[in-house]
């Protein structure tokens, strides 16, 4: 399991932040709402895993609610700054352009941090509309931008047919998110390289295929 992105929360009144002891609060969180959900996650557990008082974990987070925002917020962020910066791109060649974002978003989508972030914001869906706006918003739509961003540049230079970026892009980052996705999320056997290899070709093909110029 990866270790979570330490960003501080909110300011407190109080004591000065020690951002040890923040870090093993917010691996301790992570680690017990992988196990048990935002529901049946306990403060007391956590606390005493991290090595920290129940008033401590409030004082920092504010409530488990707040410390569940903060875990998934921390997921999130190296998830989506591992996806490259489509300005450097080049719009006269879409097809590597679009090689190289489906490469980098396949490995995202299947890595475990995008994983389980999306297995804790599933599990409090309507419970916790704020955690899961906010996931939504730093994650699949800032990455859909990115791509439409470029699908609109590659249209200017002509060399792509697309009317509807934001669309285009969302059809093209959906070809990634089929039944290997699902069987990420259920914790079953991922496709190995080959297969990973030949769904970005195929995907590239058809996408080519449909907005070609």
């Amino acid at each position: 399991m990866s270790r979570p992105v330490v960003t501080a929360p909110k300011p407190q009144r109080g004591r000065p932040r020690d951002p040890e002891r923040v870090r093993r609060i917010l691996e301790a969180a992570q680690r017990h709402f992988n196990q048990h959900g935002l529901e049946r996650a306990s403060v007391d557990a956590i606390a005493a895993e991290a090595g920290v008082s129940k008033m401590t974990v409030y004082s920092n987070f504010g409530s488990k609610e707040g410390l569940f925002q903060v875990v998934v917020r921390d997921r999130t962020a190296p998830v989506v700054a591992g996806f490259p910066g489509t300005g450097a791109l080049d719009p006269g060649q879409p097809e590597q352009a679009l090689l190289a974002i489906g490469a980098r978003f396949l490995a995202l989508a299947r890595g475990d941090d995008a994983l389980g972030a999306l297995r804790s914001v599933y599990g409090v869906a309507g419970a916790q509309p704020e955690v899961c706006r906010a996931f939504y918003k730093e994650g699949p739509e800032r990455v859909n931008g990115e791509l439409a961003a470029y699908l609109r540049r590659a249209n200017s230079a002509g060399t792509l047919k697309v009317q509807h970026p934001l669309k285009a892009a969302d059809l093209f980052l959906s070809m990634f998110l089929g039944s290997a996705h699902i069987r990420g999320l259920l914790k079953l056997e991922m496709p190995d390289t080959r297969e990973n290899k030949a769904l970005l070709r195929e995907a590239v093909r058809v996408f080519m295929a449909a907005y070609g110029a």
